[in-house]
């Protein structure tokens, strides 16, 4: 689509294994920190990207292009588009029944039991942004890649710094997402502390309030930008797309 509507453009799909086969797999088992680092070699090598690019990450990939922009700065990020991102990570399951469901209750409990082990962390993605904000101590203290990116152990002055050089970070929140849970963390929300159904605002984290990301100075700035669309997970037209997010990317 893009190149339809962009004559000209250059379009690189990050592949992180050696065929789709493969990819598919390492979507799921292979760490993401070795992901990224795998991203940030490909793009390196690019010759057309050398002077810079612009980068869009669809549900999980909001994330992780989001640590390839704080740990890969040469070549630049110039704008970050998130489709569907889990910023702050998930703490429900895809197409769960809901908030009231006994099960879906259960599962979080049973995934919580085993998502921060060493093991499990290494090597099933969805731990690795797996946030419980039952006991947020836990996650901070085992997480191994989304509290490292959220500066929720150290503040890494670099990531901030390398923030601060994006023109624009885009976030796509889709609004009537079934599988992200909760849908703000799309927009850098979360749940509150000690429970798992009133949330906060980017705005309202300490994240923000702190700055340890730059996000305040950025917002400040206008280089955040909150979009929204009516849709379900990744769900928009090709209209949608060429409104808000064409500007970004010509």
């Amino acid at each position: 689509m893009l190149e339809e509507i962009i004559p000209g453009i250059y379009v690189l799909s990050l592949q992180i294994g050696s065929n789709i086969m493969e990819e598919t797999k390492n979507s799921f088992f292979m760490n993401v920190n070795n992901q990224v680092k795998d991203a940030c070699d490909i793009i390196s090598k690019d010759p057309k990207l050398q002077g810079g690019y612009n980068s869009m990450g669809f549900s999980q990939g909001g994330q992780f292009l989001r640590a390839v922009a704080q740990r890969c700065p040469s070549p630049p990020m110039l704008n970050l588009i998130s489709f569907g991102g889990q910023h702050q990570g998930v703490f429900g399951l895809p197409h769960c029944p809901g908030e009231s469901s006994k099960i879906c209750d259960w599962i979080r409990m049973a995934l919580n039991v085993g998502a921060y082990t060493k093991l499990i962390q290494e090597h099933l993605v969805q731990a690795e942004y797996w946030h419980d904000p039952l006991n947020e101590e836990l996650y901070r203290n085992n997480s191994l890649f989304l509290a490292d990116i959220n500066q929720e152990v150290m503040v890494n002055e670099s990531y901030k710094k390398n923030m601060l050089s994006l023109k624009k970070f885009v976030m796509v929140k889709f609004l009537q997402d079934s599988m992200v849970d909760p849908k703000d963390t799309e927009w850098f929300g979360f749940y509150k502390p000690g429970q798992s159904k009133e949330t906060f605002t980017l705005q309202e984290s300490p994240l923000y309030t702190e700055d340890r990301l730059g996000l305040k100075q950025m917002d400040k700035a206008g280089q955040l930008v909150f979009l929204s669309a009516d849709g379900d997970h990744l769900q928009f037209s090709k209209e949608w797309f060429v409104e808000n997010i064409l500007p970004y990317l010509t």
